[in-house]
């Protein structure tokens, strides 16, 4: 979700199956639940996952389910910060029998403010650097750690403060390598991706740890040097990998189900979709999806 507040809640998030099976009940309609017009909330500005513009995996992953249904689609654009979901698809119109927005196209699979669909991808925090500078031969954390420690002691490594990737640091005795960033950043052209198609492609940083989804779309953006993305897996004490869902209104179960089943009827387009944008993902055994 950075704006980053999606991350912030990164935290309080345990890890589910990826898209697991919805079965609809034989006594529910297919149709039941379905929208005139399908109102989605989003960031207007927070590439990989959506803007105005409808450049984001959100927007594609929307404008599919649109495509699905039959019906017009719309947004309702808000920042994501904290208030987000206050404002967006809990916000009755005064006057009105509807609501500004009715989906939110990814959330937390834990979040308890709305009612989460089935997880439809997990993604990881990832490692990413600049080919051609003496890491080539990192392929996974493990080459990474085995670094000559001189080597090591020598890389600046740039976090997001308030991540895994700070315990992590601690915990392999990088601390003092690490550059922090700020989740929040009150500059308004700011964008998470600056960590690595600013910073890293300039050499300002030699190796970022960012989210998959940041990590492997502004990896992907970077034209040269090429960057490397290198999953990193969860270890007791530090969780990277987090399962997204889509989240709907409290008291809404023919709409939730039915978005349920576009996901599980659509898992091979919005794979597709996610993959298009590098977004690394992991299987329900943790392993990196290829």
């Amino acid at each position: 979700m950075i704006r980053f507040d999606k991350f912030l809640l990164l935290g309080a998030m345990l890890v589910p199956v990826l898209f697991a099976g919805h079965a609809a009940s034989a006594d529910t309609p297919a149709d039941a639940g379905k929208p005139d017009v399908l109102r989605v909330c989003q960031d207007p500005s927070n590439l990989p996952f959506s803007n105005t513009k409808g450049q984001g995996y959100e927007n594609k992953i929307a404008e599919l389910f649109a495509h699905k249904l039959g019906v017009k689609l719309e947004y309702f654009s808000f920042p994501q910060r904290l208030g987000f979901i206050r404002n967006t698809l809990k916000y009755k119109i005064p006057g009105d029998s509807n609501y500004r927005c009715d989906l939110i196209m990814s959330v937390p699979e834990k979040l308890t403010e709305v009612a989460v669909t089935k997880p439809y991808y997990r993604s990881t925090y990832a490692l990413v650097y600049a080919a051609g500078h003496g890491l080539d031969a990192v392929k996974t954390e493990a080459d990474f750690l085995k670094l000559d420690p001189a080597k090591l002691k020598t890389l600046k490594i740039g976090i997001f403060d308030r991540s895994p990737a700070s315990e992590w640091l601690s915990r392999n005795h990088l601390v003092e390598q690490g550059v922090p960033y700020q989740m929040m950043n009150a500059r308004p052209d700011y964008y998470p991706g600056e960590i690595i198609d600013k910073d890293l492609a300039s050499g300002k940083i030699d190796v970022a740890i960012a989210f998959g989804p940041i990590a492997g779309y502004y990896a992907k953006k970077v034209g040269s040097p090429k960057m490397v993305v290198v999953p990193l897996k969860s270890q007791p004490g530090v969780q990277f990998d987090f399962a997204f869902a889509m989240g709907v209104r409290h008291g809404e179960p023919e709409w939730k189900a039915l978005v349920d089943r576009l996901l599980e009827q659509n898992r091979a387009d919005i794979l597709a979709i996610l993959r298009d944008f590098n977004v690394p993902m992991l299987n329900d055994k943790g392993e990196v999806m290829q």
